[in-house]
């Protein structure tokens, strides 16, 4: 039970840290561009503490599902001859000049140039991306650390088992008499040798010692191998056998009457070993942007997922591992890697270093998403802004001025009520039919 507390713990900690630095990747910014920022805060809600360092307030809040920073002037005023809000104004104008007079009140006098709408366009982007910027490179760091430092489990070049028969039943879980001897058995091969090259081919991994197998089915071809230090030279003869070929999606193929697709290979009953093997450098962008797309790929079909979800919530089914999950959900796992015996301490330590690297993903790639109120949504903003200005100079029209984003707020809402009503399906889900560990 304390393992799994403390796997639960380690995670809420790095997820904290990593919104803290989220925001981070904003106030930077923000502060350099000359901007003034009223607040930092990790969290929603009531404060549980703050101090006060110049003219921004630092605190932490009672729930803790995301932060903000307080700039002045995230909305621009109303255009010059608009009317002010009005007894009879509707709900949606309320809300629009309810935004822009709390937008108008961080603007305190001498401070009218330090706002966020006043800065040119490019910089008003490096302040909303410096956030997805951090989690972005803080999932960097984090999968060096796994990839490079702790290594992941591959495929060797070692065998770790070797057939000693074809069996003839595919039923049969022992060799009888009548069996065949596997072609790896009949010529000398034992667990534990190392494939040194095949058919005069150097061996450098369990993949390419596959094809040259495969290619060469009924041939004698000469195996080098390291056994126990010393090198040896076997003759083997790969039998001729059929398998079914798969598609790319890993399924097997079939044909247009639905048989499945077979293709003739040569076999000699061996299996690879499994070991740790650590990654170059050179592999981390890749598992990211790996990452990144899996991620792109739910969101975009979140509307089937959370139908899914629901099912699974409310009908029993099983849930999709591939899926959305909840922050309940994300404690869950992590306290159940933690609590694993039989795995190693190291193993266990990766496992919940990668989940707060692919949490940092999730967080790079949900912000990017052109909506508000998130930071994809005022760059979506600053950029019709842009495009705008750009098309009345072209045209010799006046400055339009300020794309004023506080009409979007309605918008806003709906997307911040989509999102509770989400989190709340998700959080129901994790608790009542939670994703198992395979």
């Amino acid at each position: 039970m304390l393992l799994y507390v403390l796997g639960v713990v380690i995670v809420a900690v790095g997820l904290a840290l990593s919104i803290a630095l989220h925001e981070l990747g904003h106030l930077i910014p923000a502060k350099r561009f000359g901007v003034k920022v009223g607040q930092y805060m990790i969290g929603f809600g009531p404060t549980l503490f703050s101090r006060r360092r110049g003219e921004t307030e630092y605190g932490v809040k009672l729930l803790p599902f995301g932060g903000y920073i307080s700039m002045a002037g995230m909305y621009p005023p109303a255009r010059p001859g608009e009317g002010a809000r009005t007894a009879n104004t509707g709900f949606l104008d309320t809300l629009v000049q309810d935004a822009r007079e709390q937008s108008a009140e961080t603007i305190t006098p001498g401070d009218e140039d330090r706002v966020f709408y006043k800065l040119s366009v490019p910089k008003r982007i490096v302040i909303m991306l410096g956030g997805p910027a951090m989690n972005l490179l803080i999932a960097v760091v984090l999968y060096a650390v796994v990839l490079c430092g702790f290594g992941t489990y591959q495929y060797s070049t070692t065998l770790g088992s070797v057939s000693e028969c074809i069996a003839t039943d595919a039923t049969q879980t022992e060799c009888t008499a009548s069996d065949p001897a596997a072609p790896a058995a009949a010529a000398g091969l034992k667990p534990g040798d190392r494939l040194v090259s095949i058919d005069g081919t150097p061996i450098d991994s369990w993949e390419q010692s596959s094809a040259l197998i495969r290619e060469h089915a009924g041939e004698t071809i000469p195996f080098v191998i390291e056994r126990e230090g010393r090198r040896l030279t076997l003759e083997v003869t790969p039998l001729l056998t059929e398998r079914p070929v798969a598609a790319e999606d890993g399924t097997a193929l079939v044909d247009a009457d639905g048989v499945p697709v077979t293709e003739r290979v040569g076999f000699i009953g061996v299996g690879a070993a499994v070991e740790k093997v650590q990654q170059p450098v050179t592999a981390v962008l890749p598992a990211v942007w790996d990452n990144a797309v899996a991620v792109g790929r739910i969101i975009v079909t979140l509307p089937q997922r959370l139908v899914q979800v629901a099912q699974a919530a409310f009908g029993g089914e099983e849930r999709d591992p591939n899926g959305p999950i909840s922050v309940v959900g994300v404690g869950r796992l992590a306290g159940e890697i933690s609590a694993l015996d039989a795995a190693p301490v190291a193993d266990r330590a990766a496992s919940l270093i990668q989940m707060l690297a692919a949490l940092n993903v999730a967080l790079f790639v949900f912000n990017l998403v052109p909506l508000l109120p998130l930071d994809g949504g005022h760059v979506a903003g600053a950029l019709w802004e842009a495009i705008r200005r750009g098309i009345a100079k072209l045209r010799g029209r006046p400055d339009p001025g300020p794309v004023d984003i506080a009409r979007f707020v309605p918008v806003t809402l709906v997307i911040v009520a989509i999102l509770a009503v989400m989190s709340g399906l998700l959080i129901y889900a994790d608790i009542v039919n939670p994703v198992a560990l395979r």
